[in-house]
Parts: structure tokens; C-alpha cells; sequence
């Protein structure tokens, strides 16, 4: 018997809203939440399913790409994006 096992996505954080631009906005948490599902978000350190972070999130529905971004790095780990106040591209 074979198993259908879809393919998911890879985006690096860097690129996460061209990601979110994908969807129709508005739109609710569960079904953004849904769409996402097979997305898995590159961080500096380490990596989570997009579709849990947006389950995570306390808005019910969204209104653009920038409120969905916005709750979504609310609920990220400190440790997702790297040492505190330190940015890329310093030295």
C-alpha cells in the first residue's frame, strides 16, 4: 500500500513575508494556520513548522501581511533569531 506524504515548503526567517504573502487576506488563524502546515521556517538557530507558530499566535483573524508577520514574531523563541540586540550585517 503506498502513502501519499506531501512535500513541504523551506523558507529562511529572512524571507518569511513573501511566505505570508501567499495567502488572501483577510483571513482566520486556523486556516492560516492550516495553509502553512507544511512550511518549516529556517531561523539562525534552529527551525519551526510555520503552521504551529501561526496556531500560536492570540488574533483570530488577520487583516494584512504585516498583522499576521507581526504575531508571528511575538511567539517566536528568543533563541529563533539569534543573541539579543545583535543584528546581521554588525562587525
Amino acid at each position: 500500500m503506498l502513502f501519499h506524504v506531501p512535500m513541504g515548503r523551506t523558507v529562511r526567517f529572512s524571507h518569511l513575508e513573501s511566505e505570508l504573502q501567499r495567502l488572501s487576506y483577510p483571513i482566520s488563524r486556523n486556516a492560516a494556520a492550516t495553509e502553512f502546515d507544511d512550511v518549516t521556517v529556517l531561523f539562525t538557530k534552529g527551525e519551526k513548522n510555520l503552521g504551529q507558530l501561526v496556531s500560536q499566535t492570540e488574533q483570530e483573524e488577520y487583516e494584512s501581511v504585516e498583522d499576521l508577520d507581526a504575531e508571528i514574531n511575538n511567539v517566536l523563541p528568543r533563541e529563533a533569531v539569534g543573541e539579543p540586540y545583535q543584528s546581521e550585517g554588525e562587525g
